[in-house]
């Protein structure tokens, strides 16, 4: 056993990048290809063509990968919008819905994938006794568990090396196929709709479509497989999506030229009787043979390598009863103790005997985790927060296809498991829920709970965390002159919406609480939630100070106090005792300066000005106050459909690739628009903005008002100053 004292951390993804990493056809397209193309190729593809007929096959085929290739674009659009970590679909859901829903699906999927393993060594055990009859299983079944494991237990690397041979042996049973094509095996007519005899061992009494169905659907849900791996991949943002639907692209075009093969090769009959027709029809039956082999023994080999990442990912959080055991990394990063577990429930599974009682259990915790991965996506889409803007974005009724698909097959399946199933993650929820769970960063919980309905407030609270992919702007802008207020309404509105809040606090009397009114109904019109009030005081800023201080606790709290930059160089104290009083609640400032002759221009560049962070230019987490003028920057440029330039400062020649490099990981690590141009200058003199409509500057804790008033004028645009509160991330 590993000792885990030195090596938990406090979530998979943020688990320090330790061992080899691998690329996108290492790690998720073989894996992927070859759990897809696997033994309901080869034993049963055969008989659901026999009972469907070939435009009954294609037609199960389409729908089973519809189902799944939905899942898999649904993934995808996650994973490009969040630093996915180790556990593949468990990283995924825990940070979008937490990490109660995150283990309620992650327990059984990692019960389900130790047990697949017992399965698809069972699998394997059936085509060695289909070669040597007189092979005894048990101890097939114990030689091949020791190979699989120990070669779990030396590390992926030598799982992926093995996968490029059986991937060789599924080639070249597939070229066996092809060749008997060529050679003239099929001459049989063409069945487009079978009468749907059933299975040999029922006595062929009869069957119907959604049964056949249910019987080959396993096929298609092999789409985790690389996923699963996502600890380990070098890059699992690009990777899983690449390798995922690719390998689901080709398995498709195996499966559908399979397809009209076997019913141009054989009878409906022979078909049905014969699960090895594919053996004797194809060229060189050997090959199709090995491939049998192959295709068992990669999917065992998948699964066992990928089964410990998941419980490894999911002790890391505390979820399960041993996590700190559980969660142990040797020096290399491999879960040693979480691969020794696994392999004692692979090994007593296998000396049950039979699991084909629960093998349907199995499928169902496969469909619940694909159902999740697609509400999670329906659910970032609906709430439309700042956070949710994935590199891949995929249509609405993708979620829709994959979720409504994912339970009508649970209960195509098998009705009874599939309730017993759903019983089973909500009480895994249930439990999890009274233990209090601390979320290392916040979900999308607290932005749906506020979406949904003010009385989710409590809970809110309860979730903790700090929420940053759930921020979106919740401005505060005081006021005491109605001109100031008419300039800035364009802006704040740029700012704020779509889904923003808005309040207006006016500081003095007279006509003012009217002028308010009028302004917070524009915004509404606009599509802003916004209100106004009023409120008393001595001076602008103590009433500015006293409102930040009052609201600071309670429920929907802005997070950002709006202003104008005073022309008066006599108001810059006011605005300094304002600043003081939102750093202190953790309140974010943005100044606004709207230049008197070009406006907000033509709207459609914006400037976002980086600054110089040499010598070492590491992009860290948390930028350096740059948060908030970078999530202000996406607002305004997603609002007037503009173009966002970034511009860095290399004041030091020799520095200048590395500042070039920062900006380009900038824009990727914030998921900026495509479009975004990138410019290091060598000097704050030049010129960053000379094509922009609006500039973005961030205010350090030491700009005087002085030197805002100076980068207005070098600039000749409007300007906008941001100050970070410390709790938002353009990252998350």
């Amino acid at each position: 056993m590993v000792d885990s004292s030195e090596r938990l951390t406090s979530s998979p993804q943020e688990a320090p990048p330790t061992g080899k990493r691998f690329g996108t056809f290492q790690g998720v397209f073989t894996p992927t290809l070859l759990t897809i193309l696997g033994v309901i190729m080869y034993l049963r593809q055969g008989w659901v063509v026999g009972n469907a007929g070939l435009a009954g096959a294609v037609l199960i085929v389409l729908g089973a990968f519809a189902i799944t290739g939905a899942t898999a674009l649904s993934l995808s659009s996650l994973v490009t919008n969040i630093r996915i970590g180790a556990g593949g679909a468990y990283s995924v859901i825990s940070q979008s819905l937490g990490l109660e829903v995150g283990g309620a699906v992650g327990i059984p999927l990692y019960a389900s994938q130790a047990l697949a393993v017992a399965m698809y060594i069972f699998g394997f055990r059936a085509g060695i006794q289909y070669v040597i009859p007189d092979a005894p299983a048990l101890l097939v079944d114990l030689v091949t568990f020791a190979f699989v494991f120990l070669v779990a237990y030396v590390g992926p690397g030598l799982a992926f090396r093995i996968q490029y041979v059986i991937l060789a042996a599924i080639i070249a049973s597939l070229v066996s196929v092809a060749v008997a094509a060529v050679d003239g095996s099929m001459t049989q007519s063409v069945t487009l709709w079978g009468d749907f005899p059933g299975a040999p061992e029922t006595g062929l009494r009869g069957t119907s479509f959604w049964p056949v169905f249910a019987v080959f659907f396993p096929a298609a849900t092999g789409i985790m497989a690389g996923a699963n791996l996502s600890g380990i991949l070098k890059d699992p943002r690009r990777s899983i999506p690449r390798g995922t639907l690719a390998a689901i692209a080709v398995s498709l075009v195996v499966y559908l030229l399979l397809t009209y093969w076997l019913a141009r090769s054989a009878s409906p009959g022979e078909l049905v009787s014969n699960y090895y027709v594919m053996i004797d029809r194809a060229a060189w039956g050997p090959a199709v043979i090995a491939g049998l082999l192959g295709a068992t023994l990669s999917s065992a080999l998948g699964s066992i390598v990928g089964a410990p990442r998941i419980l490894q990912a999911i002790a890391a959080n505390g979820v399960v009863p041993a996590s700190r055991l559980l969660a142990g990394q040797d020096r290399r990063g491999e879960p040693r103790n979480a691969t020794i577990v696994t392999g004692a429930v692979v090994l007593g599974a296998l000396l049950l005997r039979n699991l084909n009682a629960i093998a349907p259990l199995i499928t169902m915790f496969f469909l619940i985790t694909y159902a999740t991965i697609n509400v999670v996506v329906l659910i970032e889409q609906r709430l439309r927060l700042v956070s949710f803007r994935p590199l891949m974005r995929i249509p609405t009724f993708v979620p829709v296809v994959g979720a409504g698909g994912c339970i009508f097959v649970m209960f195509i399946i098998n009705p009874i498991f599939g309730l017993v199933a759903s019983g089973l993650v909500l009480t895994f929820y249930a439990v999890l829920v009274r233990r209090n769970l601390v979320a290392p960063r916040g979900d999308l919980r607290s932005g749906l709970f506020v979406s949904v309905a003010e009385w989710a407030a409590r809970r809110v609270v309860e979730l903790g965390g700090t929420n940053e992919r759930a921020w979106k702007p919740n401005l505060l802008v005081p006021v005491d002159e109605r001109s100031s207020l008419r300039a800035m309404l364009p802006l704040i509105t740029s700012i704020a919406a779509p889904n923003g809040i808005v309040k207006l606090v006016g500081v003095g009397g007279g006509d003012l609480s009217q002028v308010l009114d009028q302004a917070a109904t524009e915004l509404r019109r606009d599509g802003l939630f916004a209100t106004s009030t009023i409120v008393d005081g001595d001076t602008f800023e103590g009433a500015v100070a006293a409102t930040i201080q009052a609201v600071s606790g309670g429920f929907l709290t802005p997070n950002v106090v709006l202003l104008a930059v005073p022309e008066e160089v006599e108001r810059d104290a006011q605005l300094h005792e304002i600043m003081r009083a939102a750093r202190e609640n953790q309140v974010g400032v943005v100044l606004i300066s709207r230049h008197p002759q070009t406006g907000l221009g033509r709207r459609r560049e914006v400037a976002l000005w980086l600054g110089d962070h040499g010598p070492s230019w590491r992009l860290e987490m948390n930028l350096p106050n740059l948060d908030l003028a970078t999530l202000c920057g996406l607002q305004i440029v997603k609002n007037w459909q503009a173009r966002l330039t970034l511009v860095g400062l290399a004041a030091d020649e020799a520095h200048k690739t590395d500042a070039e490099h920062y900006v380009d990981t900038l824009a990727e690590a914030a998921r900026l628009p495509s479009d975004t141009r990138r410019v290091v200058v060598p000097d704050a003199s030049a010129s960053p903005v000379e094509e922009a409509d609006l500039a973005i500057f961030p205010l350090g804790d030491d700009m005087n008002l002085d030197e805002v008033r100076a980068r207005v004028r070098d600039a000749g645009v409007s300007c906008v100053f941001a100050h970070d509160a410390g709790v938002e991330s353009a990252l998350a």
